[in-house]
């Protein structure tokens, strides 16, 4: 598999290289492991989290495949290209989940899609632990040249602070 494309995907450098497209409530903001969520992440080397707040904050990147170094005959071929990020809850709040992961040809056209529904965790029902989502794009034609990544939520009982989804070791990966 190739390299993890997205920058700071964990919020080691803080909200260095990400886009805020949405920033509502107490804004983004990051934490170290296990913090709030009271879970520890399960694999090593993840020690930092984004935290969302009381209103809706989403955040985006935009790789630029060319630049990265694929040429256009590799992009071509269709290779596989997988996004997988991570999330979960508090233990005292409930929180809304969001990711939408689009490949895009040069004019920044959306060539396919990914945008899983909504996810609701409840900590009253649900277990509010580390949780991964993974989606493989695949057979979705030539002129793929940038792939966008976003993801986000916030809390659900419009608490001020910290109180939303947590996400970090997000990827976007091209198999060739």
């Amino acid at each position: 598999m190739g390299k993890n494309l997205l920058k700071n995907p964990s919020g080691e450098d803080q909200l260095t290289f990400w886009e805020m497209t949405m920033n509502g409530g107490s804004q983004w903001k990051v934490e170290d492991m296990p913090g709030n969520c009271s879970y520890n992440f399960p694999m090593d080397g993840v020690n930092t989290y984004f935290v969302t707040s009381f209103e809706l904050c989403l955040k985006k990147q935009e790789i630029d495949l060319l630049q990265e170094g694929y040429s256009s005959e590799q992009l071509d071929a269709q290779p596989a290209v997988i996004v997988e990020d991570w999330y979960c809850g508090r233990m005292d709040c409930g929180c809304t989940y969001e990711m939408t992961a689009c490949l895009l040809d040069e004019n920044k056209e959306v060539i396919q899609e990914f945008k899983p529904q909504p996810v609701t965790l409840d900590p009253d029902c649900d277990d509010c632990s580390w949780k991964q989502v993974s989606h493989t794009f695949s057979d979705y034609g030539p002129g793929m040249r940038f792939i966008t990544f976003e993801h986000g939520g916030q809390d659900t009982k419009y608490w001020d602070g910290w109180y939303g989804v947590r996400v970090t070791a997000s990827s976007v990966t091209v198999d060739v």
